[in-house]
Parts: C-alpha cells; structure tokens; sequence
C-alpha cells in the first residue's frame, strides 16, 4: 500500500504555492527586514512604521515593472502627500478635505492610464495610515519627532526597492513600462471615492475615533467599480475582520507580552499586503496579526474591536458613496434633451 504521506505533502505543497506568492514575499522580507532590524537596534518605533513605506513602494514596482526612476517619483508623491495631511492633521475640516483630495486624484490619474489606480491606491494608503498613526495617542511634538524619522530614513526603503527592481531587470529583461489604456469611465469612481473618504474622515475628526486610519483606508479601499463589486469588496473584508481579529485576540491571550512578538507580527501584517493570491485571506491574516500585535503591546481588546468596528463604517461609506454616484449619474443619462 502506499503511504498517503507524499500525496499530503503534495497536496500542501500545491495549496502554498497557489495560495502564496513567494517571489514577491521573499523581496517584500528583503526591503522590510531590515526596518525591523534596525527597530531592535534602536529602539525607534518609527522604524517599524517605514516598513509600510517600503512595501508600499515595492508592491507597484513589482506588479506594474517600474523603473527606479518611475519608483523614485512614486516615493516623492508619498513623502509630499504624507507631510501635507501630518501637517493639516491639527486644523480637522482642511485634514478631512485634503484626504477626500487625496483619495480623489489617486483614482482620477486612470485618465491617463488603467494601472495608475495601483500607484495611487499606494500613494494614498501609506500617507493616510502614516499621517494619522504617527500622531496618535502622543504630544505634537513626539509625532512630529516621529515623522520627522520617518522622512530621513526612508531613502533607505526607495534604495532597496530600486536594488530589487534592477536585479529583476537585469535577470528578466523586463519590457518597457505600460500603464494601461486609459480609463473611459474614471471620474465617477474618483468621485465616489472622494465622497466615502471625506465622510470617514469627518466622522473621525468629529468623533475622535481611535485609530481613524482603517475607516478612512476602508472607504477608498472598497471603491471598486459597480455597486456589485464594491459590496462583494466589503463582505471580504468584513469576513477578514470578524475571523482574523478574534482569533488575533485570542492567540494573544495565551501568549506573553513581548517586544519581540510585537514587531514580529507588524513585520507579519506588512507582508500580508502582499504575499497572497486571495484578497480575503491576506486582508483575513492581516488583520490576525494587527490584533495579535496590539495583544503584545498590551491593548488588544479595544484594538479588536476598533478593527471590526472601522473596517465595516468605513465599507460602508464606500457603498453608500458608489450608489448615490450611480444613481445620479443615470439620472443624468436618462434625463431627456431638449431639442435645440
């Protein structure tokens, strides 16, 4: 008889390798690994934050093959729109305003191309995160030390995303860089997305919401296209939220506070951005490891919650933002002329 060892082991070989994209996380370990090294180091939480800069940066340059000048001009659209929402963070309706901007010009550069929806959805996500994560819970002048860490040492991040992408040019020959046809129908989406992050970001102004960066990355995050996709968008994430945040929650329960486990898991959570084929299952572990990491700094029931809870308003800006666009919209084409 044969063993039904080596069918298992092959089975699971094939689930993996389906399931995990291993080029790009053994390159995403290459540019964040050594955030989290220099974070054991030094000490300097800010660290930790330059490993969403470094994936940010990579995950365009791998999906869309972008030269290291495309990259450096990508990391500058960071920095700025990163500065300009930590610097109006203080005065709520301008920070509420330049974030609707923010998501706004992130969807409309499909105009001169499909794929600048990546590049911008990766300009708009690390600012927004960054802007809002730096400032909290600290003094003005604690984040802007903070932020201040971040923009010195993130050449570091664009050095190594570079490095990556001209070995992979010199291995593969890539072809030029395309960034698609442009978008026909790109200022809706642009619209609604404006619409949903100006919402999220009021209502967090408003209300003072713990960690407002996940309403407001939630609101742009399921503008998608039709009323269809986006709600098909919102349930996988609100399924990675209700299975990944308890059972990040309850890992943490029975395992001790620990600054090593701390920064292993945000290591852990940045890789989920992308390492995995399927959206619900990265965005599910991402949020597992999010909650898993507020457990080892101590704070992850009110983290957990707040996880599940911003994840489904700010979806639900998104929804709400998409469906009133449509709605208008054919309105207006069905609006009958009058003849001239």
């Amino acid at each position: 008889m044969n063993s039904p060892t080596a069918p298992t082991a092959t089975s699971l070989r094939d689930l993996l390798s389906r399931e995990i994209k291993s080029a790009e996380l053994l390159r995403a370990l290459v540019v964040v690994g050594p955030m989290v090294a220099a974070y054991f180091i030094a000490r300097e939480t800010a660290l930790l934050n330059l490993g969403l800069v470094a994936v940010s940066l990579l995950i365009p340059a791998l999906r869309l093959r972008l030269p290291p000048k495309v990259i450096a001009w990508h990391y500058l659209a960071i920095l700025v729109t990163f500065a300009a929402l930590f610097l109006a963070a203080p005065i709520k309706p301008l920070f509420a305003v330049l974030t609707a901007l923010a998501g706004f010009l992130a969807v409309a550069a499909t105009r001169h191309g499909e794929h600048f929806r990546t590049l911008g959805n990766w300009v708009f996500i690390p600012a927004v995160y960054l802007a809002c994560e730096v400032r909290e819970g600290v003094s003005a002048s604690e984040a802007l030390r903070h932020a201040l860490v971040i923009i010195a040492s993130s050449p570091i991040a664009l050095a190594l995303v570079c490095a990556i992408r001209i070995y992979d040019q010199r291995r593969q020959g890539d072809a030029a860089t395309s960034f698609g046809a442009p978008a026909a129908a790109w200022f809706l989406p642009a619209l609604a997305t404006a619409m949903a992050v100006f919402a999220a970001a009021a209502l967090v102004e408003i209300f003072d919401l713990a960690q407002g960066q996940w309403v407001m990355w939630s609101a742009a995050s399921v503008v998608v296209g039709d009323l269809t996709a986006s709600t098909d968008k919102l349930k996988q994430r609100a399924i990675g939220a209700f299975v990944g945040v308890p059972l990040g929650f309850l890992a943490g329960m029975v395992l001790p506070q620990s600054r090593v486990g701390y920064a292993l898991a945000v290591l852990a959570a940045t890789l989920t951005l992308i390492s995995f084929s399927r959206y619900v299952l990265g965005f599910g572990l991402r949020c597992f490891f999010i909650a898993l990491a507020a457990s080892f700094a101590g704070g992850a029931g009110g983290i957990a919650e707040e996880r599940i809870v911003n994840v489904l308003i700010g979806g639900t800006f998104g929804l709400i933002a998409v469906a009133l666009t449509e709605i208008v919209w054919l309105r207006v084409l069905q609006r009958p002329r009058s003849p001239g």
